[in-house]
């Protein structure tokens, strides 16, 4: 407990009553997400500390940019709520979406380490606030703990063998799969407890039998989730309507309901 009063404290990270744009500090729920992801979480509380003191809080609505492709890199970045659209345009000006990146994920040290320029452009998808460790501050928290640098290279193994399975993924498993993949990556991230009349019947018991449902908040369109896959919106659409007439998944105007956990599952090992 006082490790984490000592986090809180340095980190300047009490919550506000009511955030706003200009909030220079991190609520309760986005104080978690950045406590309780997978890589940070798995750093040592003295280098969590140093790293937290020197952070700062960014907010920005729906669709602003974050920071464009060719652009020099000014911070080492996490999603603390939101979520950040990472996408390129192409000459006929065509936003491609690659990927989102989720509360609790750290990006933007590849640009700082090799001292190119950004290769994407980053949106914020949804109300989206970061928590920002200036080049500078990095590179010198880099210089007191070289503890850091074992664990960047933790950090980028771990993003390597997520890029070749998903190259894998690709060549060697048909689209129903990988859109299930998708689908419950983003139903892990993003994923919240329904009220019971908009995921069960109406006396209340659930619609299908297995793991019961789940919404995704992540609201997407089938384009994008389309090109993240590889594949066509056509054929995308057409899967997610096979799903929905096995009662696996519902389609609605607020996002995607997952009716059965266990069975979106099953789906994601085909071929496996």
């Amino acid at each position: 407990m006082r490790q984490i009063a000592i986090e809180i404290e340095q980190a300047r990270v009490q919550p506000p009553t009511r955030p706003t744009m200009d909030d220079p500090i991190l609520n309760l729920e986005e104080r978690e997400a950045i406590n309780n992801g997978r890589w940070f979480s798995s750093l040592s509380p003295s280098l969590r500390h140093d790293i937290l003191r020197c952070a700062y809080v960014k907010r920005f609505k729906d669709g602003d940019l974050i920071s464009s492709r060719g652009a020099t890199p000014a911070a080492w970045i996490a999603c603390a709520k939101g979520a950040v659209r990472v996408c390129s345009t192409s000459t006929t000006g065509k936003q491609v979406t690659f990927s989102y990146v989720e509360p609790g994920i750290w990006f933007g040290d590849v640009a700082i380490f090799d001292g190119d320029r950004r290769t994407h452009d980053a949106y914020a998808h949804g109300e989206t606030s970061l928590l920002c460790v200036s080049r500078a501050d990095f590179e010198k928290i880099l210089d007191m703990r070289p503890e850091l640098y074992k664990a960047l290279m933790q950090l980028q193994a771990r993003r390597i063998r997520q890029l070749f399975m998903m190259v894998e993924d690709l060549s060697t498993l048909p689209l129903r799969a990988r859109l299930a993949k998708r689908l419950n990556a983003l139903l892990a991230a993003y994923g919240t407890a329904p009220q019971n009349r908009a995921a069960n019947g109406a006396n209340g018991a659930n619609e299908v039998n297995g793991d019961g449902a789940a919404r995704i908040g992540l609201q997407l369109a089938q384009e994008e989730l389309a090109q993240m896959l590889g594949a066509s919106r056509q054929r995308v659409n057409q899967e997610l309507k096979n799903m929905e007439r096995e009662q696996v998944i519902r389609v609605e105007p607020a996002g995607l309901l997952v009716r059965d956990r266990a069975a979106l599952r099953r789906i994601a090992e085909m071929n496996q």
